[in-house]
């Protein structure tokens, strides 16, 4: 178990403690002997760590273990805080909690997924509630789907972060779809609640958070109407053209194809989530980016996407 985070070390501090080692590199000094430079990393940032002495000892219990107890003392140099490391251990992997080395929700994951079947509660047709409990009553599917990530970087990029992220969608098109005439509720919160299943394949989170190969070769787009279009067919009678607009749903609930959608939204259900999706998105996407960065003045440092600057303006306020 971690004692201590990257974010509270400082200076002057001698240190043993559990890191995930992502880089291990060899290099040369100028007298000719190897040192190795790491980056040791946990949920709340990396740390670069060198190693001056025993390069070969500690070289070999690093190529062995993607975890590491490295002991050793905080210096800064160049502004930066490094760890000068004189010792390293292999840890008992039993007792690794991977909570502590990818960020997580801070919403209580339980909770979440209870209001999440409230909300499929309210679904009337019963083709749509059982296609959405044919997912959610499958305990390994529906593990996967509580624990993944919703990205990698952009946003709801933690642990918990696709419920919570499916969840918010989900209230947002039962609040919403009752504000227009002739919208299909049922179908946009059906549509809500799954346009991001596939990325419960789409990442792998044991160390950190990527890509899976299905990920990167079809992307959770693609993933998550082949999901789809299997659980429909356990459904004996599911109405064709209620099963082609749910999946075109999902494969245009990112707008464009510049943007990876096969085709763009073309129903008033899909163009809906699309902008559900996005809203909630970048909201949470630019709080995390102020929370993360903070503010001088109220402004945080620049975005480099949304390529301007944020004003937060009390931020005493969540």
């Amino acid at each position: 178990m971690k004692k201590i985070f990257i974010k509270d070390l400082k200076s002057g501090e001698l240190i043993k403690d559990l890191f995930l080692v992502t880089d291990k590199t060899v290099s040369y000094k100028k007298d000719g002997n190897k040192y190795i430079v790491i980056k040791a990393t946990d949920k709340t940032g990396i740390i670069k760590g060198i190693v001056w002495d025993n390069v070969e000892k500690i070289y070999e219990i690093l190529c062995s273990t993607d975890y590491a107890i490295i002991a050793g003392s905080i210096t800064e140099f160049n502004n930066s805080l490094q760890i000068v490391i004189k010792e390293v251990f292999a840890p008992d992997n039993d007792l690794i909690d991977s909570s502590d080395f990818i960020p997580c929700s801070k919403a209580d994951v339980e909770l979440m997924f209870e209001r999440l079947l409230k909300l499929i509660e309210t679904i009337t047709p019963p083709y749509l509630k059982e296609l959405l409990y044919l997912f959610f009553n499958d305990e390994n599917l529906k593990e996967k789907f509580k624990k993944a990530p919703a990205g990698k970087k952009m946003h709801h990029a933690y642990l918990g972060g696709l419920l919570e992220h499916s969840l918010s969608v989900g209230l947002l098109a039962d609040k919403i779809a009752g504000h227009y005439k002739g919208i299909d509720t049922d179908i946009l919160k059906t549509g809500a609640i799954l346009h991001d299943i596939g990325k419960i394949e789409e990442f792998n989170y044991r160390l950190f958070i990527d890509y899976s190969d299905s990920g990167r070769l079809l992307n959770h787009i693609i993933i998550g109407a082949e999901m789809v279009s299997e659980k429909i067919k356990d459904i004996p009678d599911f109405p064709e053209e209620k099963a082609l607009l749910l999946k075109h749903m999902i494969i245009s609930h990112h707008g464009t194809r510049e943007f990876g959608s096969p085709e763009p939204p073309k129903t008033i259900e899909a163009v809906l989530l699309n902008y559900l999706d996005e809203i909630d998105s970048k909201v949470v996407g630019i709080r995390d980016f102020m929370a993360n960065k903070g503010t001088v003045s109220g402004w945080t440092p620049y975005h480099r996407m949304y390529a301007r600057y944020f004003y937060k303006a009390d931020d005493s306020v969540e």
